[in-house]
C-alpha cells in the first residue's frame, strides 16, 4: 500500500465524518479536473486536496507551485501536503474560512469537497467563500459522486451561479461527475 493510500485509510477510520470517498481521487479524475484548468490562468486554490492527487494533477498541467494554495482542514493531511509540495502554499482551514487567510484574488477553485453530503448552510458558506476569492470570470471547478449537480438549485440561484458539466469519470471509484460553476455578470 502506498504512503498516500496507507495516510488516507488511517484519516477515514480516524475522521469518518470529514471523508466521503473509500479511496482517493483516481489519477483519471484528477486529470480531468486538472484539464478544466487553463494552465496561464493564474492563482488557482484547491479545496479539500486530501492526499494531494488533485494538487499533483494541477503541477503536471502546468500550474506553477508558486500560483497553487491547498486549503485543507485535516491537520494529518495538510502536514503531508507540506511536504508532498513544499513550493506550494498550504493553509490548515476550513475552506468556509478562506476569505480570511487569502489576500489575493484567484482564477479558479478546484473542489474534491463532499458538497451533497453537506447541510444547506455550510454549502452556502463554501461557495460564497470561493465565489468572494475568486476574481472577476473566475471559475468553480467541483466533481461529485452523485447523479445530480452538487451546488443545490437555490443555493445556486442565491449566489447567482450557472454551470455546466464537463463530464463523467468512470475510471474512479465510485464514477464521478464533474462541473465547472461561475458567477453569472448583469
Amino acid at each position: 500500500m502506498s504512503p498516500d493510500s496507507l495516510l488516507f485509510l488511517k484519516q477515514l477510520l480516524r475522521r469518518p465524518g470529514q471523508i466521503s470517498a473509500i479511496v482517493p481521487s483516481s489519477e483519471r479524475l484528477a486529470a480531468r479536473m486538472a484539464e478544466a484548468i487553463d494552465p496561464s490562468i493564474g492563482p488557482v486554490v484547491e479545496f479539500g486536496p486530501g492526499t494531494g492527487r488533485i494538487s499533483h494533477a494541477l503541477l503536471e498541467r502546468g500550474i506553477a507551485p508558486s500560483d497553487l494554495t491547498l486549503i485543507e482542514m485535516n491537520p494529518a493531511f495538510s502536514q503531508h501536503l507540506q511536504q508532498k509540495f513544499p513550493e506550494v502554499g498550504v493553509l490548515n482551514i476550513a475552506a468556509q474560512d478562506i476569505t480570511a487567510h487569502y489576500p489575493t484574488k484567484a482564477a479558479a477553485v478546484v473542489s474534491g469537497l463532499p458538497l451533497l453530503s453537506m447541510k444547506d448552510d455550510l454549502q452556502q458558506a463554501i461557495l460564497k467563500s470561493a465565489f468572494d476569492v475568486l476574481a472577476p470570470g473566475g471559475i468553480y471547478v467541483q466533481f461529485t459522486y452523485g447523479l445530480r449537480p452538487p451546488v443545490k438549485p437555490a443555493i445556486a440561484a442565491s449566489l447567482g451561479l450557472t454551470w455546466r458539466k464537463l463530464g463523467r469519470v468512470w475510471e474512479n471509484l465510485p464514477p464521478a461527475q464533474i462541473y465547472v460553476y461561475t458567477r453569472l455578470t448583469h
